[in-house]
């Protein structure tokens, strides 16, 4: 198959990174990123995220796995690879002095059929900070330059690594914007990032690492989905938990209260919540702050970071006891 009918855009089977003195940060992780998809990489602090994207992008050799881009291997055969991708890194460490213009000049200067600057600067919101030098922008101006960089060479494929750090709400949304359209002309995009509502909103799929291993992926409805719905009001005075219909025939799979808040967990959503109501309305009730929801892609990403805590704890337990 030619390599621009490559249905994987990003192919990466059993990839491991280790460290010096043995530290493996991506212990064998298997995902594909197919063309003009938006994949998102999720993870907390030192689950493997960055370590990862560096492999992706060929900045470090995998110790064991397979990886490819276009096709290609991205760092054993990189002038088949670097040419047709964007980087935007956490942090794009430019020369202090130069304005925003020369900048980017300089860098186009590097880039293989580079855009006009001056339109790219335009797309990411610069175009009326050109002269003003580096030093001088603020953080969330520099992440806008690192994000023009990357998109000078018009990339088919474009590495965001926490793309909207430092960016007000305005910014975050601009961006968020500008990644779909990107996508919608046929750009394949990778990012990480923590904020959970950027990947909810942009991400066709992703994946959540932890401790270097995919704890869940898919799309983040199949993701969200793979955890209970809740369900929250206020039981009326003179009633108590034990007065409403047995939970079990609700449909709850678990619940808390505090004071008179009731919280239900439910993998059935519309049978719990009508047969509550149906519940209150045969006792001439109003329960008050009645709030009933799908599980957001935070509550799923937090109970699977737990989840995957509490099953790695008995291996760490023989460890150390060995």
């Amino acid at each position: 198959m030619d390599n621009d009918e490559h249905e994987h855009v990003i192919e990466v089977a059993g990839l491991r990174r280790v460290y010096g003195g043995g530290f493996e940060a991506v212990r064998g992780i298997t995902f594909h990123v197919d063309r003009g998809e938006v994949f998102a990489l999720l993870g907390t602090n030192g689950a493997g995220k960055t370590s990862t994207v560096e492999l992706l992008e060929g900045l470090a050799a995998p110790a064991g796995g397979r990886v490819r881009v276009l096709g290609h291997d991205p760092r054993t055969e990189r002038a088949a690879v670097r040419p047709r991708t964007g980087v935007m890194l956490q942090e794009g460490g430019f020369p202090s002095e130069l304005t925003v213009a020369e900048t980017a000049r300089m860098w186009a200067g590097c880039v293989s059929g580079a855009r006009p600057v001056g339109e790219v600067l335009a797309q990411v919101g610069l175009g009326r900070r050109t002269d003003v030098r580096v030093k001088q922008l603020s953080g969330g101006e520099r992440r806008r330059l690192d994000l023009a960089l990357a998109l000078l060479g018009d990339p088919e494929v474009l590495f965001l690594d926490e793309p909207t750090t430092g960016l007000d709400a305005e910014g975050r949304r601009e961006t968020w914007e500008l990644v779909r359209s990107l996508r919608e002309s046929g750009t394949t995009v990778l990012l990480t990032t923590h904020y959970l509502e950027e990947a909810e909103g942009l991400a066709d799929r992703l994946a959540i690492l932890h401790e270097g291993r995919i704890a869940a992926a898919g799309t983040p409805a199949e993701v969200t989905a793979a955890q209970p719905a809740r369900i929250t009001f206020e039981l009326p005075d003179g009633y108590f938990l034990g007065d409403l219909p047995p939970l079990a025939a609700l449909g709850v799979c678990g619940h808390e209260t505090d004071g008179r808040v009731v919280r239900l967990r439910t993998r059935r959503l519309q049978h719990t919540a009508t047969e509550l109501l149906l519940w209150a309305r045969r006792a001439g009730l109003e329960l008050r702050g009645l709030d009933a929801r799908a599980a957001s892609l935070e509550e799923a990403f937090l109970t699977i970071a737990r989840e995957a805590s509490a099953a790695q704890e008995p291996t760490r337990t023989q460890e150390y006891a060995a």
